[in-house]
């Protein structure tokens, strides 16, 4: 599990420096970050990167798992706040808690 002095990991900051890109209305897999950042599998380690930076300003409601499933709902003030974010910048859900990710995938590369 990650702890405070996981703040300064360098992993860390490159994770969320990726996530503060993410526009409106899209969203990406921590897989997709993982892989961007030279770390393919690592895709609980970029979970545990953004764990504490819900409620930060950083758009961590963007992240969902490769099914589009919004698997770090638990973490945010209650478990409908992810959903109602995306919902309100026009993400489209296929089921209950899961994005559509054809419609709305956005990988880092789309960045460069």
């Amino acid at each position: 599990m990650a702890d405070a002095s996981d703040d300064q990991d360098p992993f860390f900051e490159r994770v969320r420096a990726v996530v503060a890109q993410i526009p409106p209305g899209r969203v990406t897999t921590y897989g997709d970050i993982a892989e961007h950042l030279g770390r393919r599998g690592a895709a609980r380690t970029v979970g545990w990167a953004l764990n504490d930076a819900v409620g930060s300003g950083l758009p961590c409601h963007r992240v969902v798992n490769r099914n589009g499933v919004l698997t770090g709902k638990r973490h945010f003030e209650t478990p409908r706040v992810m959903e109602e974010r995306l919902r309100s910048e026009g993400v489209e859900f296929v089921d209950e808690d899961r994005v559509n990710l054809d419609e709305h995938w956005w990988t880092p590369s789309d960045a460069a």
